[in-house]
């Protein structure tokens, strides 16, 4: 089910992934480059409703309206606000979740919100290239339980770039910024892409 919610950043749009008797929904946004078509969105939409959780991918006010640049984090959340009662309104605890740009959104507003956790995919730490420019105050300051998934060769910050704190992170062996893994690596995709649904449902069954 596809739903359309007005927001101050204008039209947002929720597609809807149900689990039979959800127990959880996880909220998931794109990033900035890319919508609710991307790899790692999709898989997680697949495979979460047959573990109680209903998924929730959220096109921001901006790709619905067929943008092709992003605007500032502020109207980014502002969506990601306007959309939220939606996204509460089936009952059960929200994870708030993303990819990349997305990420930074939910953990951004979390604790605000009164987000259950938080998902972060593709967390990007700093721009390729520019280490000095953390956005780790972000990460750190989500204020609830955060797994971050995260790629080991992701040019916007590798597992090991990251700083210690109280979130968990969990590697996807030789994934890129979008969990794609070169044909030569000893793991396949799917057996990527099975890495990160199986960390987000042993998360979400940590949260109680």
């Amino acid at each position: 089910m596809t739903e359309s919610i007005e927001t101050d950043a204008g039209t947002a749009r929720v597609t809807w992934h149900r689990a039979a008797q959800p127990r959880r929904v996880l909220a998931l946004g794109h990033g900035a480059g890319g919508g609710i078509e991307a790899r790692d969105l999709q898989a997680l939409a697949r495979a979460l409703p047959a573990h109680g959780v209903s998924v929730a991918l959220v096109e921001q006010p901006w790709r619905v309206a067929g943008k092709k640049v992003a605007p500032a984090p502020k109207t980014l959340d502002a969506g990601w606000r306007g959309l939220w009662p939606a996204l509460e309104r089936p009952g059960p605890p929200v994870i708030a979740g993303g990819r990349s740009a997305g990420a930074r959104v939910a953990c951004r507003t979390a604790a605000e919100l009164g987000a259950a956790a938080v998902l972060a995919l593709a967390f990007p730490l700093h721009p390729p290239g520019r280490p000095e420019k953390s956005r780790a105050d972000e990460l750190l300051g989500a204020g609830v339980p955060t797994l971050v998934v995260q790629g080991g060769k992701d040019p916007f910050g590798r597992p090991e770039e990251f700083p210690a704190g109280s979130f968990e992170i969990v590697e996807v062996p030789y994934g890129d910024h979008g969990f794609a893994v070169p044909k030569r690596a000893d793991i396949t995709q799917e057996q990527a892409l099975e890495s990160i649904t199986d960390a987000v449902v042993k998360f979400a069954a940590s949260l109680g």
